[in-house]
């Protein structure tokens, strides 16, 4: 359980491990439903007396008193905010980025793009035939500069991050296939693309939306590989401040960068988007293949809670 980067880190546990001959066919995904996450209970401390219990959606909980008194335990849009103080993204540069994930979400489901990497779920009825379900219900289309600009900051007075600027609470699952080129070869399988790195880093809590930063720049450098090297890239947007933080340290052109939207608009299933937006990597590296450059090499990263970092650097081979 990598919170937020769990999905990410299960297929980048199935590549270590087909590379140390522990395996070579691997499903690895996530699946999240933070609409349905239980509430949790600590154990008593004694024989009578109240109990807390906690929502167990996302956020700090049984933390340790040592970690409050080293570290600190700002709620993840606290962290937001940190992010916000230190490096003066504006609340103005955050609702652009958020309108921006909005229109480019809504544009990819309106071209078809996201039902090449949906599968269809099908919701029983009382009464009749199941309705399928295939498209993502969050984005939204009647999103504009004007309406996220007058949404009240949602977790510090006068700060600058909103319900419309951050992630979406929702539920979620994806999966990929991953096998050694051996097998794929000896089953008749052409991969879509080949691990080439990844990475993990831990960062200060209190700013951990920083963490794709150390990761990413791990990752790059065990492949002996460059910002510009990387033609497309998937940053989770956790916070449209921290996606933008990220980009900025990294020199990730918006160009190339969550070209179909990203969490702020399609949602953040913990558990499932670090596997979703490498899913969504691949099928717009295989829509751009034949004008990229090669080798064609994609980045996929995410922050995650508490304080890390998560990269996978992926060649095209399809």
């Amino acid at each position: 359980n990598r919170l937020c980067a769990s999905g990410l880190t299960a297929v980048n546990t199935a590549a270590r491990s087909i590379r140390s001959g522990d395996g070579d066919v691997f499903i690895a995904g996530g699946v999240e439903s933070m609409s349905r996450a239980p509430y949790a209970m600590p154990k008593p401390a004694s024989l009578a007396g109240d109990l807390t219990a906690y929502d167990t959606t996302l956020g700090w909980r049984f933390v340790n008193p040592k970690m409050t008194a080293l570290h600190g335990t700002d709620a993840l849009g606290l962290t937001a905010e940190n992010i916000a103080e230190e490096t003066g993204i504006t609340r103005e540069e955050q609702d652009r980025f958020a309108l921006a994930s909005h229109q480019r979400a809504i544009a990819a489901i309106d071209s078809g793009k996201f039902a090449e990497e949906i599968l269809s779920v099908p919701i029983p009825q009382r009464k009749g035939d199941s309705i399928p379900f295939t498209t993502d219900e969050r984005p939204r289309r009647d999103t504009t500069l004007e309406g996220l600009g007058r949404l009240r900051p949602a977790f510090k007075e006068n700060g600058t991050v909103t319900a419309g600027n951050s992630s979406g609470l929702n539920d979620g699952a994806a999966a990929l296939l991953v096998m050694s080129a051996e097998k794929a070869q000896e089953l008749g399988l052409k991969p879509m693309a080949r691990i080439v790195s990844m990475a993990s880093a831990g960062v200060p809590p209190r700013t951990m939306g920083l963490g794709p930063i150390p990761a990413t720049q791990k990752a790059l450098a065990r492949a002996g590989l460059t910002v510009a090297d990387m033609q497309l890239v998937e940053v989770n947007e956790a916070f449209a401040v921290q996606a933008l933080a990220v980009m900025a340290a990294l020199g990730l052109s918006h160009e190339i960068t969550n070209v179909n939207g990203g969490a702020v608009a399609l949602g953040h299933p913990l558990g499932c988007s670090g596997a979703r937006i490498l899913t969504t990597l691949l099928h717009e590296m295989r829509r751009r293949a034949a004008t990229a450059r090669k080798p064609f090499y994609g980045l996929a990263t995410l922050c995650v809670g508490v304080g890390q970092g998560e990269s996978t650097i992926v060649e095209w081979l399809g």
